[in-house]
C-alpha cells in the first residue's frame, strides 16, 4: 500500500451541507411534530449552536436542553407556554447538550432520561479536542434508557438506539412508525463527527454507522446543523471517508512516519490551529482501531498522542 494519491484525497473529502435556515431564540418546525431552537453557542465544534428539539404538542419531550444560557432557556419556556414537559431526553452527556438540564428540570419538574454511566473512561481537559472539560460527569438521569427502549408521549413515541462512538453513552431517537431519527452528534451533515479517545472509539463509531445504514430512514435531525434529507447516502459517505482516512494513515506508516504529529499535516494539510487537537485525536482513534485488529503495533499501550506506531512484518493490508 502506498501513500494516497489525489483520487483518494478527494474521496476522503465529504460534500457537507452547510446551509441552515434559523433564527436564534425562535422555535421552528423542522419535521411534523418536531420544533427546533438553536442555542447561541456557535463554535468550531458546535457549528451554529446546539439544537434543542421539542417533540409533540401539549405534553412534550425536550431533547438536549443545550447550554446553560438565560436567553436560550427563556426562548424554550416561551415556546412551550401552555404546554407541559413530560420528559427531558439526552442524546449524550457532553456539556453543550446538558448544561441546561438542571434549570430546565427545576422549571418543569420533568424526569431526565439518558443512557447513564457506561463505566468507561471519559474525556477530560487533557483529552478534549476543544481543550475544555467537556463531559458532564455529574449528570444523573432519573431513568436509564437502554437500546431498544420506547419512550411514549401524548401523540408521539421514540425508540432509543444506542450508537456509541462519539461518546460511549450516545443515543439516537427514532420516531416509531416514521422514518425520522434524531441523530445527535453521531451523524451531522455540516461536518464529520469528532471521535476522540478515550471518550470516543473508532470501532464503536463505525459499527454504529453500519447499524444506521441497515435502517431505511428518510430524515435525520442532528444535534448541530440542519436537516439531513439523504441520511443513508450521508452514512455511506461517512463510512467511505473513514475507510479512506484509515488507508491514508496506514500509507503514512508505510512511508516511515511513526508519530501522530508527523501524520497529521500529511493527512489534513493546512489546518486551523483550533482544530489541530481534534485532528490528532482522530488519527489516534484510527490507529487504536488498527492496533486492535493487529494491523499496526504501538510501543506502549494504551496508545497516546505521542506514542510510536509501526506496521508489523506480518500485518495484512487493512
Amino acid at each position: 500500500m502506498t501513500t494516497p494519491g489525489p483520487s483518494e484525497e478527494r474521496a476522503s473529502k465529504l460534500a457537507f451541507r452547510t446551509e441552515m435556515n434559523f433564527d436564534y431564540g425562535v422555535a421552528s418546525e423542522v419535521a411534523p411534530g418536531v420544533r427546533r431552537i438553536v442555542a447561541n453557542n456557535p463554535g468550531p465544534f458546535t457549528y451554529k449552536g446546539t439544537n434543542t428539539y421539542i417533540v409533540g404538542h401539549g405534553d412534550v419531550a425536550v431533547i438536549d436542553p443545550g447550554p446553560d444560557d438565560a436567553a436560550h432557556l427563556k426562548a424554550l419556556s416561551e415556546a412551550l407556554r401552555g404546554e407541559r414537559i413530560t420528559q427531558i431526553l439526552i442524546t449524550h452527556t457532553h456539556r453543550d447538550h446538558t448544561e441546561a438540564v438542571v434549570p430546565l428540570k427545576d422549571y418543569s419538574g420533568a424526569p431526565v432520561l439518558a443512557f447513564g454511566n457506561t463505566g468507561k473512561e471519559r474525556g477530560a481537559r487533557t483529552t478534549s479536542p476543544s481543550g475544555k472539560a467537556f463531559v458532564d460527569l455529574e449528570l444523573a438521569p432519573d431513568e436509564i434508557l437502554k437500546d431498544g427502549d420506547t419512550i411514549k408521549g401524548g401523540d408521539w413515541a421514540l425508540d432509543a438506539i444506542h450508537t456509541p462512538g462519539h461518546a460511549p453513552d450516545h443515543l439516537c431517537f427514532a420516531f416509531v412508525g416514521q422514518r425520522t431519527v434524531l441523530s445527535g452528534d453521531h451523524v451531522m451533515g455540516w461536518n464529520t463527527t469528532v471521535v476522540a479517545p478515550p471518550e470516543g472509539s473508532m470501532a464503536d463509531y463505525i459499527s454504529s454507522l453500519e447499524r444506521l445504514l441497515d435502517r431505511n430512514d428518510k430524515v435525520f435531525l442532528p444535534g448541530h446543523g440542519g436537516r439531513i434529507e439523504t441520511p443513508r447516502r450521508v452514512v455511506r459517505a461517512y463510512l467511505m471517508h473513514r475507510k479512506m482516512r484509515e488507508s491514508a494513515i496506514y500509507g503514512c506508516l508505510e512511508s516511515g512516519d511513526r508519530f501522530i504529529p508527523q501524520i497529521v499535516p500529511k493527512i489534513y494539510g493546512s489546518l486551523d490551529a483550533k482544530l489541530a487537537p481534534a485532528a490528532a485525536l482522530s488519527v489516534l482513534a484510527h490507529l487504536e482501531h488498527l492496533v486492535d485488529r493487529g494491523l499496526v503495533e504501538c510501543e506502549e499501550l494504551p496508545a497516546a498522542i505521542h506514542s510510536a506506531f509501526s506496521i508489523p512484518p506480518s500485518s495484512p493490508l487493512p
